[in-house]
């Protein structure tokens, strides 16, 4: 469309008026996007929600789930292959308020609240206001609400998503607030906080058994894998852990459920009398402390272990099309993954001595038997060059040790300034230059994440966004209009 402006209305006005008209087109514009936006959100607005929460993962992990799970056991990977290839996928920032890199409080808060809050804030502003959070929110409109993570249950995702805390670390205050909440399931390891100093595992300095204030409430108990599958109850806790639960390559299955088995009780308790439908969040923790200690193998089976909790959801939401949107995430990317070439050894620099990532290094890593957080426990704090030997020769099969490697393990040098844990990261940097998997730190990186969504709702997250937009986003999905 061209403004006219009559013929002798100097040139300078005639200026202004098109720079007006543009600027009244645009409005106009802008106002007919928002009104479809509002009429899309109006028109599909999911009975149920659930956020599949890939802690640490960005794009490098979920394609390593990909092609792991195609190379090593043949088998498809929901994450990619359904949600990300059939849904809508966009890509979300990670920045807090006050750096460039992320905590995951920081990061949940965002995507709980729609606010950004600093690193290490639990939904709480930088002024001390509570910022109300997407389980709230969910539980004001009715909705029933759960949480479950491989994590303690008090850790930051899970707390930011659901209360308010000045620090991450304010686990006492996070149970507590979890007591007044009442999420209608709640999951994950922690039992430490929830127990008095002087029973056993207790940390609480209150005096206060929280496993006995829950049960007055009439939450069902459950302490392994046997009473999670037998729960049938409208309320559920289960601690299985007295801190974190395992990695997947270290789980006891009769001791600890998996995260598909914590997902399909999730499920089962919330869908029962829920008129007005449920909002769970499924976090798998592991995914980022393998990142944090570059675990190449634990990652993988934790990923394969997300991606049947990623099943287990999708199958849910098939047997009532139509009313559940399932959305698949992560907080930020943690220890900056990148499969790669490289050289064989330091002997030449030629492309002879190069090799690139492939099946071949895959199915190396396949055979690791042991987390590296296990090997170090294992190893123990009198280290020896024959402890170390064996250990490898048991839990790692083809991998050698190089003498720089087995220096820093044995005096326990870490290895750059940006790796934190020394024994870890040197058996990690072990298995990066012989399979070509390499990470470029053990902290988290500023790196974009993938969100897909596939259900009512899931256009909305299309496209480039901030992590606060997520927040947005969902609020307006499950708040009455």
């Amino acid at each position: 469309m061209t403004m006219r402006c009559p013929k002798r209305v100097p040139d300078s006005f005639r200026k202004l008026l098109r720079r007006a008209g543009c600027i009244v087109l645009f409005a106009a514009a802008l106002l007919g996007v928002g009104a479809a936006i509002a009429a899309a959100q109006q028109a599909e607005r999911p009975r149920n929600v659930i956020i599949m929460f890939g802690d640490g993962a960005a794009a490098a992990q979920w394609e390593l789930g990909r092609s792991s799970s195609r190379l090593l056991r043949g088998e498809p990977f929901a994450v990619t292959d359904i949600v990300f290839r059939q849904g809508t996928v966009g890509l979300l920032t990670t920045h807090p308020l006050d750096a460039l890199v992320t905590d995951s409080a920081a990061a949940g808060s965002a995507m709980s609240t729609g606010f950004k809050v600093n690193n290490g804030a639990i939904s709480t502003s930088p002024d001390g206001r509570p910022l109300r959070t997407l389980m709230e929110a969910a539980k004001a409109s009715g909705k029933r609400i759960g949480l479950v993570t491989t994590a303690t249950v008090y850790d930051a995702t899970p707390a930011a998503f659901s209360v308010q805390a000045k620090s991450r670390r304010d686990y006492q205050t996070i149970v507590d607030r979890y007591l007044a909440l009442e999420p209608d399931v709640l999951l994950g390891g922690g039992a430490d906080y929830f127990l008095p100093t002087g029973k056993r595992g207790g940390r609480r300095r209150d005096g206060k058994d929280m496993i006995a204030a829950f049960a007055a409430k009439e939450y069902e108990l459950a302490r392994d894998t046997r009473a999670l599958k037998a729960a049938r109850g409208p309320r559920l806790l289960g601690l299985f852990a007295v801190e974190d639960m395992d990695f997947e390559i270290d789980r006891a299955p009769d001791r600890q459920p998996s995260t598909a088995e914590m997902a399909e009780a999730a499920l089962r308790v919330l869908s029962q009398n829920s008129p007005n439908g449920f909002v769970l969040l499924v976090e798998n923790e592991n995914l980022d402390s393998a990142g944090h200690r570059n675990d190449l193998a634990a990652l993988i089976r934790d990923l394969w272990a997300f991606d049947r909790a990623v099943q287990v959801a999708l199958e849910f939401q098939r047997r009532a099309p139509g009313e559940t949107l399932v959305i698949v995430t992560g907080d930020h990317e943690t220890g900056g993954l990148s499969a790669t070439y490289a050289l064989r050894d330091l002997k030449s620099a030629s492309w002879e001595n190069i090799f690139y990532a492939g099946r071949e290094q895959l199915a190396m890593v396949g055979r690791i038997t042991i987390s590296l957080d296990a090997a170090a426990v294992k190893l123990g704090s009198t280290l020896s060059a024959e402890a170390l030997d064996r250990l490898l020769a048991q839990h790692f099969p083809g991998f050698r040790l190089d003498p720089d490697l087995r220096e820093a393990i044995l005096r326990q040098q870490p290895l750059e300034r940006n790796f934190a844990y020394v024994t870890q990261s040197a058996l990690a940097r072990m298995v990066s230059r012989q399979t070509g998997f390499y990470w470029g730190t053990s902290g988290h990186t500023a790196a974009p994440v993938l969100v897909g969504a596939i259900g009512p709702g899931a256009e909305l997250f299309r496209g480039y966004q901030d992590n606060t937009d997520f927040g947005k986003i969902l609020h307006r999905l499950i708040e009455p209009r």
